[in-house]
């Protein structure tokens, strides 16, 4: 056989593709290729974007459809495109639970016919053929539609039917009516789904937006070595509430352990007088479940918990898998604890720090399925007392895949439920933990401080893919963080660091202390002098110094200002003062524009030149406009370059909220 010859006797490698002319991919918002669901909040839409394209020229029509996560029937929204094959839809999930979506998309023959007949029309071009096959397509669409979409097609037939000219027949076509007809009813030719179906968890307004106050129940007493009790602590909560607080976030309220008791400066062996660290949980009273009896009961909680609901905050409560040597857990469930070859269990350490008064789990025990069921059901007890807030302590050094399962567990049946993951750690590690379900995250911002920091780290909050999946909560100070600047920058650096957090940040913290600005550390680390972590404290909330009455006022800002409440409308502007940040923060109608300008150098004043591009307000080029600072209820006019001068000895910050347009 000559070479030039055809062989006809070859066996196929593979069988025979199914052709599938359109290509899916790169679709958002989408978590690792779809390995973890993406986060929305109830209510708010959901935009969808893909690049969508198919070989040729014919014309293609998209939609994105998406279903309960436990519902079988798909609602759909059209999709268009908008920038070099880029496509875009969006819907809106109306509930608090788990969602699915994908993306379909398909030759709209009609529509493709059209465009070419269109041009041969234009071009004058004998079209009878193509009118014909033009005729065969509204044919194969009226034999399917209905009701007035019948009738519409069938006008539309009776023309066609009655003329060869181009002119005429696409006048006919070209009406609006007919157009959205045919694209309501023509065929899905090639039907392509991407796969597999996106998860997206679709949580509360809590998740993105809260402001948050931490605080020690023992702490809340007025007689000094007497600790308080939850009956102390509800007395606080009208002031709290006053001060613009949602969550009240409680350090463990759970029984603390005798055997190496901490007492004051995290000294050893401190006996029963001391009262110990909150995080050693368990002893003869019980463990996770229980009250530690000083401060109360659990009937006492349930009173503390309804009248925080009354007054509209949410209990937020510390889950921290560890236990004290006391905890019946040692007891009953020994080998969920790590043993020393000399039998002894080993104590929690994080060299140089040591916690001898706490065991912690061992995850890699052999009744990993008693030891995850006794987890869940710590969860859900607390579920059933009306927490829907945990505050999760060092998640890092558990197990991803842990989380992953007892998170899905638990919003299963409790979609309500908030995850806080206080996880002071490694960049991925901490991204994994949001993908793996954690509803919101502790942060660096606590180490961020100047210009550059500031912009890098939000930067890549906001616009990267992080912004899909992670959700931060801005804490000011925590008992075991007393940031530097803290420490040396007075009552100035209170404020402004409050004023970043809260304005940064739809969701932020403080712990308490930070209104009356304490500040003295352990020299030369972040660890507050006196800790309340192994002491009990008694303040004056309302000594000289104090800044409540900001803390209020800024709350009261949040609470008013939409634009505050979100996290990706934030964008940075230009200042020539690397000391002064400045960014703005808008509602998508532009309704709410807030501008915020900080001194970033709690010891001094500054100045610089301001610059706003006039679409961040909603102006035309060289236009003014009227702004009022939220904090001091000073007017100014503004445009497109303006003098900022802010005193830390007056207010380190101004909060300017866009009034008029001139």
């Amino acid at each position: 056989m000559s070479s030039y010859q055809t062989r006809t006797d070859f066996q196929l490698i593979s069988p025979v593709p199914r052709l599938s002319h359109i290509i899916i991919e790169e679709v958002t918002p989408s978590v690792d290729g779809g390995r973890y669901p993406a986060k929305r909040i109830a209510g708010e839409p959901c935009v969808v974007e893909a690049d969508i394209f198919r070989d040729g020229h014919q014309v293609l029509r998209a939609a994105v459809k998406w279903r309960r996560k436990r519902d079988e029937v798909f609602d759909e929204a059209p999709m268009a495109p908008f920038d070099n094959d880029r496509w875009r839809g969006e819907f809106i999930p109306t509930d608090n639970t788990r969602y699915v979506f994908t993306i379909e998309a398909w030759t709209d023959l009609f529509a493709s016919w059209l465009a070419d007949f269109t041009k041969k029309v234009n071009a004058a071009r004998p079209v009878a053929s193509d009118i014909l096959e033009g005729i065969a397509l509204v044919e194969k669409m009226f034999s399917s539609a209905k009701g007035a979409d019948r009738e519409s097609l069938e006008r539309l037939l009776a023309r066609l039917r009655k003329t060869s000219d181009g002119p005429t027949a696409l006048a006919s076509i070209s009406e609006a009516e007919i157009s959205a007809v045919t694209e309501r009813v023509g065929e899905r030719f090639g039907l392509t789904r991407f796969e597999p179906n996106l998860e997206l968890v679709v949580d509360r307004e809590k998740a993105r937006y809260g402001t948050w106050y931490e605080m020690f129940v023992r702490s809340q007493g007025r007689e000094p070595g007497k600790p308080g009790t939850f009956h102390d602590a509800e007395r606080r909560l009208p002031e709290l509430r006053d001060l613009g607080f949602d969550v009240v976030y409680l350090a463990p309220i759970h029984p603390i352990g005798h055997t190496n008791r901490k007492s004051p400066g995290n000294s050893l062996n401190g006996g029963s007088n001391s009262p110990g660290s909150p995080w050693a949980i368990g002893s003869e009273a019980g463990g996770h479940t229980a009250i530690d009896p000083s401060i109360g009961t659990l009937g006492d909680f349930d009173r503390f918990n309804a009248a925080a609901n009354r007054l509209g905050m949410e209990v937020a409560l510390d889950f921290a898998i560890q236990c004290s040597p006391d905890h019946p857990w040692v007891r009953e469930h020994p080998n969920w604890f790590h043993h020393r070859p000399d039998g002894s269990i080993k104590y929690a350490e994080n060299p140089p720090k040591e916690y001898e008064d706490i065991y912690p789990i061992d995850f890699d025990t052999p009744d990993q399925r008693g030891l995850f069921e006794a987890m869940l059901g710590v969860l859900r007890f607390w579920r059933d007392h009306g927490v829907k807030i945990f505050r999760v302590d060092n998640p890092h050094t558990k197990p991803v895949q842990f989380w992953n399962w007892l998170i899905n567990e638990v919003q299963a049946t409790n979609p309500e439920v908030i995850f806080l993951a206080e996880a002071f750690t490694r960049p991925k590690l901490m991204k994994a933990l949001a993908k793996a379900g954690f509803t919101q995250s502790y942060t660096y911002f606590t180490w961020r401080n100047t210009k550059s920091e500031l912009t890098e780290y939000m930067t890549e909050l906001t616009q990267t893919p992080m912004k899909e999946y992670f959700r931060p909560n801005f804490f000011t100070n925590t008992p075991d963080i007393l940031s530097p600047v803290l420490q040396t920058g007075g009552r100035a650096a209170f404020k402004m660091r409050l004023v970043l957090a809260s304005t940064l940040s739809p969701s932020y913290g403080i712990y308490s202390g930070y209104e009356l600005c304490e500040h003295q550390a352990v020299p030369g680390t972040e660890e507050y002098l006196n800790s309340e972590k192994y002491e009990l404290k008694v303040r004056d909330w309302n000594q000289p110094g104090n800044i409540k009455e900001f803390i209020g006022r800024v709350n009261s800002i949040r609470r008013e200002n939409r634009a505050l409440q979100q996290f990706l409308n934030l964008q940075f502007l230009t200042t020539d003062n690397d000391q002064i940040l400045f960014f703005s923060k808008a509602t998508p109608d532009n309704k709410n524009v807030i501008l915020v300008a900080v001194n970033l150098d709690p010891l001094n004043a500054h100045y610089c030149t301001a610059f706003v591009p006039p679409e961040v307000v909603g102006v035309a080029p060289g236009r003014s406009y009227r702004v009022t600072d939220l904090l001091t209820g000073a007017k100014y006019v503004w445009s497109d370059r303006n003098y900022v001068r802010l005193d830390p000895a007056v207010e380190p910050a101004h909060i300017l909220r866009v009034e008029q347009r001139l």
